[in-house]
């Protein structure tokens, strides 16, 4: 598959992952690209995933990050850029209004709540062949 990663300047992947990652995708065909620019990641997109700016642990970085990022919130306006049988994806809990707006998480496009019950079964799959 072909990956783009659309990131705010000083947010980029480690280099070293990223070497290794792109190595891997010679492998298979792939291609993993990074951009700064949301609209070119997201033209022509089948599938969009995004997550929240601060996770567990960078509390303290929440209004820098919310400031960085919100030119990378996926909004109507962005969604439009993609594939118009494009989904989306999120891995949840969602801050509504931050990376994602309402009428994206609640639209048409949005797969994120099949998304989140699949995790349950694999999750509960896990449980079962360990507790077995």
């Amino acid at each position: 598959m072909d990956l783009t990663l659309a990131v705010p300047e000083g947010y980029d992947p480690d280099e070293d992952i990223l070497a290794q990652a792109r190595d891997d995708a010679k492998h298979t065909g792939a291609t993993l690209e990074v951009t700064h620019d949301l609209s070119t990641a997201l033209e022509g997109a089948d599938v969009i995933y995004t997550d929240v700016w601060a996770s567990m642990g960078q509390e303290e970085e929440k209004a820098q990050r919310a400031k960085v990022m919100m030119p990378y919130q996926l909004n109507a306006e962005a969604l439009a850029k993609a594939n118009n049988d494009s989904i989306v994806l999120h891995c949840l809990p969602a801050h509504r209004g931050e990376e994602i707006t309402d009428e994206v998480i609640d639209g048409p496009h949005s797969v994120v709540f099949d998304q989140a019950e699949n995790r349950l079964h694999a999750q509960m799959a896990v449980l079962v062949q360990v507790i077995g």
